[in-house]
């Protein structure tokens, strides 16, 4: 298990879900000369935050020219997947291709201490110049199915709001209605407008904290945060809090800070 420099959560209750959504920007920041190598601290992050799911997006099976570039430096491009790689000591791991690029590709990914089901991945492209995808993974916990979509909407609020719309429609063919459902993930959603079709359209209830409780959102951009792009929305689940981790070495790590949300059945 990997020494931590970000400290620890508190231990949370067992009859508490603790899930955490998290865009890593492909493990890599920085730009020309200055792009530097941050999947190895990304890895002392999620263990840091001890949530039992940790949705991810722009995750990396493989990249060729980064491998080559980084391979000789201190500590090297893992040799595995970067969602395999990321998964703390006695977690599963599953992961999806959702953009093909020329030197290697990028998706979403499920790191979870509880068992996983069967994957599904679900095209939710709108146009060629973005490829987008859900990634869906019941997970048992505590002998209740959990289903989990992992998902990374468009740059375009059309887009976002077509994309609701084939989400609804995956969840009505692939999700029995009387299981819980969460769906994670960064939605670019900078003028706060898809709760409703959420809400209308899935379903879905987005996670925020009871009144009276401190509700920790907003996660981009790392250094200073002003949107809520990263979010839960959930089905058969209440929120009992939400807290996004700051500080420099979490500023550091990617563009967007991670979303975490205490979750319990209803």
């Amino acid at each position: 298990m990997r020494a931590s420099a970000f400290g620890h959560t508190s231990t949370h209750g067992s009859g508490v879900l603790r899930v955490a959504t998290y865009n890593i920007h492909k493990g890599v920041r920085g730009l020309g000369p200055r792009k530097r190598l941050e999947i190895h601290n990304l890895g002392l992050g999620i263990e840091a935050l001890d949530a039992d799911i940790v949705c991810l997006q722009e995750v990396r099976l493989f990249h060729r020219r980064d491998a080559q570039r980084f391979d000789h430096t201190w500590f090297g491009w893992p040799e595995e997947g970067q969602a395999e790689f990321l998964a703390p000591e006695g977690y599963a791991s599953a992961y999806r291709t959702n953009a093909v690029t020329r030197d290697g590709e990028h998706g979403n990914a499920l790191l979870s201490r509880w068992p996983l089901g069967e994957v599904g991945h679900h095209d939710v492209s709108d146009h060629r110049f973005e490829q987008r995808g859900l990634l869906h993974v019941p997970v048992l916990w505590q002998q209740l199915r959990v289903h989990v979509v992992v998902a990374h909407f468009g740059l375009i609020h059309a887009s976002r709001v077509r994309q609701v719309h084939r989400l609804a429609d995956y969840l009505a063919a692939e999700v029995p209605a009387n299981e819980p459902l969460l769906v994670a993930g960064d939605f670019n959603d900078w003028g706060e407008r898809l709760d409703v079709p959420m809400r209308e359209r899935c379903g879905l209830q987005r996670a925020r904290a009871p009144a009276g409780a401190i509700d920790q959102r907003l996660t981009f951009p790392s250094r200073v945060p002003v949107f809520a792009l990263d979010r839960v929305y959930l089905r058969g689940l209440r929120c009992l809090n939400t807290m996004v981790p700051r500080g420099t070495a979490w500023a550091r790590m990617s563009d967007h800070l991670p979303l975490l949300a205490d979750l319990e059945p209803v």
